[in-house]
């Protein structure tokens, strides 16, 4: 069996705050220090043609460091702490600007532009907690800002800032919700073989790279596990592919009742099936596997008036002992399990030792 390199989707899927990933979010961040960086330039030439000095001098100081800023994001990291920087300094001083008089009239338009950021760059939890009390603060603001509401028409700029606010963070986060749920469905259908919801082939092969990087650390072992169900062409030929799938799912139950929360199982396509036994002895590895031969064996599973029993085959690779690489582990176990067939079936195999029969090994049933 052939094992092409498949990203960890599990991994990757975790390591996203929001829908973009880390990747995407240092390329906008980038972008953003660049057009910030700009802005701040020509808004603090015009500061100081609006006879606030110290407010230019600010804002020429927050371009170099935004400027500075281009050249390190894409190898910082500590990319989390540099958005948080960006974001909660960045809404400080819109607030700032609201607050000086005459600064700008229409400062108070990038309150709206908060929870935006704030929920691309941070996702929805993250982006709620930072957006939202800073969206309070620029209502606030902006009510100081209007010196009094006596009149209708300044109630009307205050109703329609905090609507507008309230309406911006409630799309948003209803979007950003949505989103979510969308993403984590795809990603399940991407991860699961529909028809006996085992994890399919990529993400068992994702599992086993993260398992063998993990008992590398740790120096532990385990054993992989691969399962072949003995002439299931038989099933699909004599009763059908709707029988032949009922099997498929009658053994994915038997795999995943009797395994430990630790342990890991899949589809890998068609009839076979792989397994990964965490912390396991070779000779435990066997009895297990053995213990689980014998269970689908003794099995009768009941389709309309037949009574279909099947047996299976396993072969089992062990880390370290049998290969330190996925590929090199799946060729041992699939040795193992041809070493079966062709030894009988019904069998269970490990690498080093010839098949043979287990004491409480049944003969072989077919349909």
């Amino acid at each position: 069996m052939t094992t092409p390199q498949h990203p960890d989707l599990g991994a990757s899927f975790e390591q996203s705050r929001s829908g973009l990933r880390d990747t995407h979010r240092r390329s906008l961040m980038r972008t953003l220090f660049l057009v910030t960086g700009s802005a701040l330039v020509a808004f603090g030439c015009l500061q100081i043609l609006n006879g606030y000095l110290w407010l230019a001098a600010g804002e020429f100081v927050a371009s170099v460091v935004l400027f500075l800023g281009v050249t390190r994001i894409n190898r910082t990291p500590h990319l989390q702490a540099w958005i948080y920087s960006y974001l909660v300094t960045g809404f400080s001083f819109a607030l700032l600007i609201m607050l000086v008089p005459d600064a700008s009239v229409a400062a108070f338009v990038w309150v709206l532009m908060m929870p935006v950021l704030a929920y691309l760059l941070l996702g929805k939890k993250e982006g709620f907690l930072l957006s939202a009390p800073f969206m309070l603060a620029g209502c606030v603001t902006y009510y100081f800002h209007l010196e009094f509401v006596a009149d209708a028409r300044s109630m009307i700029d205050l109703l329609n800032m905090m609507l507008c606010a309230v309406l911006m963070l409630g799309f948003i986060h209803l979007y950003e919700t949505r989103r979510e749920e969308a993403e984590q469905r795809l990603f399940t259908l991407a991860q699961t073989d529909a028809l006996t919801g085992l994890s399919n082939r990529a993400s068992f092969q994702s599992t086993l790279a993260r398992t063998i990087a993990e008992s590398a650390r740790s120096g532990t072992g385990f054993a992989l596990v691969v399962m072949d169900i003995d002439h299931f062409k038989v099933v699909n030929d004599t009763m059908g592919h709707e029988a032949g799938d009922q099997v498929l799912r009658d053994i994915s139950h038997r795999l995943t009742e009797r395994l430990r929360t630790t342990d890991s199982v899949g589809r890998l396509g068609g009839e076979e099936f792989g397994l990964i036994l965490r912390d396991v002895k070779p000779e435990d590895s066997f009895e297990l596997m053995d213990e689980l031969r014998q269970r689908i064996a003794d099995n009768e599973l009941k389709y309309g008036e037949a009574l279909i029993r099947v047996t299976a085959s396993f072969g089992i690779a062990h880390y370290p002992e049998d290969g330190t690489e996925a590929e090199t582990l799946f060729r041992v176990a699939d040795h193992c399990l041809y070493s079966g067939k062709r030894a009988g079936r019904n069998t269970v195999v490990k690498a080093g030792v010839a098949a043979i029969r287990s004491p409480r090994r049944t003969s072989k049933q077919h349909v």
